[in-house]
């Protein structure tokens, strides 16, 4: 019963924070909010509690598994004897980076993603009260990325509105993409990640139904977006893209890494020698109450306030090998609250990514996401907070 009464103080300070910052009051809809947190909370206990839901996991993971594998036979052909036989970051994450991306790219050219985006948008439509675009676009960043959703509906960007951008540019910022998640699954337990997309998606409408509310039957119709890119290709030409595109995210995400955690580190010795505290302990202080909000013990709270804070300032990489450097510091309900809190890509680097991706199709638009850079943060980290409450509630 506490945890009940716990989890519902968090619910409301949520939904009133949402609410006095929303962009238009008016339009909020309860009945889809609640209706979509119920099919949240089941969804959460399927997917973290039930067998079922273990069952179907594990043969994700199982797949990502062999994935994984076969993306080291390529690693090991290029890099020789240089590849250990121990973890290691750049061979063991950011190199399967380069295999996943060839096979979203073989998916996409046999039209096979498209049809689940399409599929998949019309059904969720039916559910969360918003139109198909919104729909489509919560599933369309799901699998190809914050920076590749953007070119699906290239062709319309400049019709839609203001409100509908927010809408596209938040739900890129609060999911992953497919073609990084396994090498999450390479530092944190897959069960979480697998869970964390699902419920991103589902947090993403509740979110955007408090904070950016609109008529979505007056927007851009659905049907007349196009999900290819104009040109054609040949398969190998493709391929080619893709493969060279994967590895590119992977020295970028690698380049990334150095710069923050290098960063972070100069950071903590620069507060420890004049506070005598780390930076990234005075940013658990702040950040823990949001860490208690979500349930996390007390005596645990200001060390997952730091990890949650370290995703914001940097990404979502660096939290999650912090995260895995002091796994037996914390609770296995706190490290599946946290685990869930880091999968999205809700942090400051993003907005630069996202205007880049939109300015290169629609300058005005871009412009647009720049303005509301820190709205959009905020809106994605408010998703990452809910996602990890209803898992922590179920779990």
């Amino acid at each position: 019963m506490l945890k009940i009464l716990h989890f519902l103080l968090a619910l409301i300070i949520l939904a009133v924070i949402l609410y006095l910052t929303s962009m238009n009051r008016k339009n909020i809809k309860a009945r889809f909010i609640i209706q979509l947190i119920i099919i949240e909370i089941i969804v959460a206990y399927f997917l973290l509690k039930s067998a079922v839901g273990a069952d179907i996991i594990s043969v994700i993971s199982s797949g990502f598994d062999y994935v994984m594998q076969y993306a080291m036979e390529g690693t090991k052909f290029v890099f020789g004897s240089v590849v250990p036989e121990n973890f290691v970051f750049f061979f063991n994450v950011l190199m399967p980076i380069v295999l996943v991306s060839a096979l979203i790219g073989i998916l996409q050219y046999l039209k096979v993603l498209p049809l689940i985006i399409r599929g998949g948008g019309w059904l969720l439509s039916k559910i969360n009260g918003m139109g198909k675009l919104e729909s489509f676009n919560a599933l369309s960043s799901l699998i190809l990325g914050q920076s590749e959703n953007f070119i699906a509906y290239k062709n319309i960007l400049s019709e839609i509105s203001e409100r509908r951008m927010y809408t596209m540019a938040a739900t890129a910022m609060s999911t992953v993409s497919l073609g990084i998640v396994g090498s999450y699954m390479q530092i944190l337990d897959s069960k979480y990640i697998i869970a964390a997309l699902i419920l991103n998606m589902l947090s993403t409408f509740i979110v955007l139904h408090i904070l950016n509310p609109y008529d979505y039957s007056k927007e851009q119709s659905f049907e007349d977006m196009s999900l290819h890119a104009d040109k054609k290709q040949a398969f190998f030409e493709m391929l080619s893209e893709y493969i060279l595109d994967g590895f590119k995210v992977a020295i970028i995400v690698g380049a990334m890494l150095i710069g923050f955690i290098a960063l972070l580190a100069m950071l903590n010795g620069i507060f420890n020698g004049i506070f005598g505290i780390s930076f990234q302990t005075l940013l658990g202080y702040v950040f823990s109450p949001i860490a208690w909000l979500l349930g996390i013990p007390v005596n645990e709270i200001v060390q997952a306030g730091g990890i949650m804070a370290t995703k914001l300032v940097s990404n979502e990489f660096v939290a999650m090998l912090s995260l895995k450097d002091q796994l037996t510091h914390f609770s296995t309900h706190s490290v599946a609250i946290i685990s869930i809190f880091l999968v999205s890509f809700a942090n400051f680097g993003s907005i630069g990514i996202i205007v880049g991706s939109v300015a290169a199709l629609n300058g005005e638009r871009a412009k647009f996401v720049s303005r509301h850079g820190w709205r959009l943060v905020f809106g994605a980290t408010m998703v990452s907070f809910l996602s990890a409450l209803i898992a922590g509630l179920v779990i």
